[in-house]
């Protein structure tokens, strides 16, 4: 009996990674790519992105992965992730708010560490707005979601694909459906459980875990995420 056609629901849409040349967003390109994801990466030189496809499909033979500049890129895909140091967030989303359109989900991972002014990583910065994430939702053109998510999860475990995930991706945003949207994309990657944390407001808790966890892996010389206890089997319906 032959396989019935895939409905378009079941079809993965594209998704935009911004920064993939760090290990966090190199780490979600191998990842969702290994799913069936289709990845633009997006970088400031179209050269670099084309190194960074050229080294993922090393990693990933066959996905699909393409590379382009970052404005060409976000105009690709419906869902973009944003993976840039802090130091670079705001520069990179004044540069593309002519790309973004109204409707596309930006999933912001930005940490406001110190360390973007030469402090300590395991310190964390002052943001005006209360949060990098709130920061991005300030800064984003009207009509673009934010939620902010996978601030606990080990940039370094994401981009080896001999290791074992195993944690929760912390998942803050005003809208359910918008952060629902996010899990779906993220729970793709084997491993990996999303809990629904609250407003984007809560994001300025769950990106200072990062430093935390920088303190706590640096001690103890691993890759420890984030897994809560006690929460029911479904948390989406």
């Amino acid at each position: 009996m032959s396989t019935p056609p895939a409905s378009e629901s079941d079809v993965p849409k594209p998704v935009c990674v911004l920064g993939a040349s760090g290990a966090l967003g190199f780490g979600l390109v191998l990842r969702l790519a290994k799913t069936g994801v289709p990845i633009v990466i997006g970088s400031r030189d179209a050269e670099r992105a084309q190194e960074a496809v050229e080294r993922a499909l090393a990693e990933v033979p066959g996905a699909a992965i393409s590379g382009a500049e970052n404005a060409d890129a976000v105009t690709q895909a419906q869902t973009v992730i944003l993976c840039v140091p802090f130091r670079n967030q705001s520069e990179t989303l004044n540069n593309l708010k002519q790309a973004f359109s109204p409707g596309q989900l930006l999933i912001d991972t930005t940490v406001p560490l110190a360390a973007a002014v030469s402090g300590r990583a395991t310190r964390m910065l002052g943001v005006w707005q209360g949060s990098a994430a709130q920061q991005a939702a300030e800064m984003a053109p009207e009509g673009v979601r934010v939620v902010a998510a996978l601030h606990t999860v080990s940039a370094a475990a994401l981009a080896d694909l001999g290791s074992t995930l195993g944690e929760d991706v912390l998942i803050c945003g005003d809208s359910r459906a918008d952060k629902r949207e996010a899990a779906a994309l993220l729970q793709r990657i084997d491993g990996l459980r999303c809990v629904d944390c609250g407003r984007l407001e809560m994001a300025r808790i769950t990106e200072s875990l990062t430093a935390m966890l920088i303190a706590v892996n640096a001690r103890y010389k691993t890759h420890a995420g984030i897994h809560l206890t006690g929460l029911p089997e479904s948390l989406w319906d």
